[in-house]
C-alpha cells in the first residue's frame, strides 16, 4: 500500500495540494503543511514581537464569530484527513503482518475494538472501489 499526498490538504489553511497541483505539501504523521504556511510561520518565528503576540492570545480570541464559524469546516476537514491517515496506517501495518492484538495493545484497546474501528472501514472501502 502506497500512502501518498494525493488529494491531501494543508492541515493549517486547508488548501488542497499534493501531486497534480501547484501546492507542494510536506509533513508526516497525518499533518501536511503548504509552502505558504511554512513561510508565514517562519516569518512569525523570527520576529520576537509577532511571537509574543501569538503567544498572548489564542487564534479564536482574535476572530469574529463569523470567522470562528467559517473555520469549523476547515477544522473538520483536517481532522477527517487525520482519521483517513490513521486508517491507511493500520492497513499498512496489517499488510506487514502486524496482528490486531498488537494494534489494539499500542492503541490501548482490545484486539476486538481495534478490529471494529479499522477493519470494517477497510472492508467497506474495498467494496466500493
Amino acid at each position: 500500500m502506497a500512502i501518498t499526498r494525493e488529494g491531501r490538504i494543508c492541515s493549517f489553511c486547508t488548501t488542497p495540494g499534493g501531486p497534480g497541483t501547484d501546492v507542494v505539501l510536506i509533513g508526516g504523521l497525518g499533518a501536511q503543511v503548504c509552502r505558504s504556511c511554512v513561510d508565514t510561520f517562519h516569518e512569525i518565528l523570527h520576529d520576537e514581537e509577532r511571537v509574543a503576540s501569538v503567544r498572548a492570545t489564542m487564534p479564536w480570541e482574535r476572530m469574529s464569530d463569523a470567522e470562528v464559524l467559517a473555520t469549523l469546516p476547515q477544522i473538520l476537514a483536517s481532522a477527517e484527513q487525520n482519521v483517513f491517515f490513521a486508517q491507511e496506517w493500520v492497513e499498512m501495518l496489517r499488510e506487514r503482518g502486524i496482528t490486531w492484538a498488537e494494534i489494539g495493545r499500542i492503541l490501548g484497546v482490545t484486539r476486538q475494538a481495534a478490529w471494529e474501528r479499522f477493519a470494517k472501514r477497510s472492508a467497506s472501502k474495498s467494496a466500493t472501489a
